[in-house]
């Protein structure tokens, strides 16, 4: 993990990767994310105000599990919906994020700070998960628009991703499905919380994605060239597919 290794940057207008895309998709993939988690929060209130049956939690302990009730079962599979649509999202996001970290280092022909390993690892490697990805976004802006403020969706992003995360309904709590409804009978509101901030990082996401692909845009569109100055009829570089 270096710091950014100068050179000079390019003479002439760099060819791009795809960005435009790639970030429609993962802004639809982002809304589909936070629509199901949303679904989510909206079954946890009906089983809440439902209560618990007299049989007691779905897992009865010792490995007993007694027959789930339609509403648990409702849960289960908006629950593996989720699941696979974050599974998605999360895929995207990543193809999105190499595209633009690999046009940030065409247009200002600066080394990232992270290999590409980090890409990848940082989102699941304790501690590390912590700041790394948030640094891999914040440097692609940088380094695509020198001299602009960082979007403050970023940090709203970051800080609403983390509270998710580990909020215990996001990507890393260790309670199974039953477990979870168990906790929705006696502890709806911390649920809530959690995927208040879930749905809230994925609105906050598609922010991101739409903030950082513009800045691309002006130079794959041949608007600008790198630097500020206008581009003329014939700087136009890359694809903006």
């Amino acid at each position: 993990m270096s710091d950014h290794i100068a050179t000079p940057p390019p003479a002439s207008s760099p060819a791009l990767r795809p960005v435009r895309t790639p970030a429609r998709l993962t802004a639809v993939a982002l809304g589909l994310a936070g629509a199901a988690w949303a679904l989510r929060a909206v079954w946890e209130i009906r089983l809440a105000v439902t209560g618990e049956p007299a049989s007691g939690p779905p897992d009865q302990g010792g490995g007993e599990h007694r027959p789930l009730t339609s509403l648990e079962n409702g849960y289960h599979l908006i629950s593996s919906a989720g699941g696979i649509t974050a599974a998605i999202c999360a895929i995207l996001f990543v193809v999105w994020l190499d595209n633009v970290r690999d046009n940030a280092r065409e247009l200002s022909g600066r080394r990232p700070r992270y290999s590409g390993f980090w890409l990848y690892a940082g989102w699941l490697i304790p501690l590390a998960n912590l700041w790394i990805p948030r640094r891999i976004v914040a440097g692609v802006h940088q380094d695509s628009a020198p001299g602009e403020r960082l979007p403050r969706s970023l940090n709203v992003w970051w800080a609403l991703w983390l509270l998710g995360m580990f909020g215990g309904v996001g990507l890393m709590y260790a309670d199974d499905t039953d477990e979870v409804i168990a906790r929705a009978y006696t502890d709806v509101w911390v649920l809530l919380a959690a995927d208040a901030a879930v749905v809230g990082a994925a609105v906050a996401g598609v922010f991101v994605v739409r903030a950082v692909t513009a800045v691309q845009l002006r130079y794959a569109d041949g608007r600008l060239q790198y630097g500020g100055a206008a581009a003329g009829p014939d700087s136009a570089g890359g694809e903006a597919a």
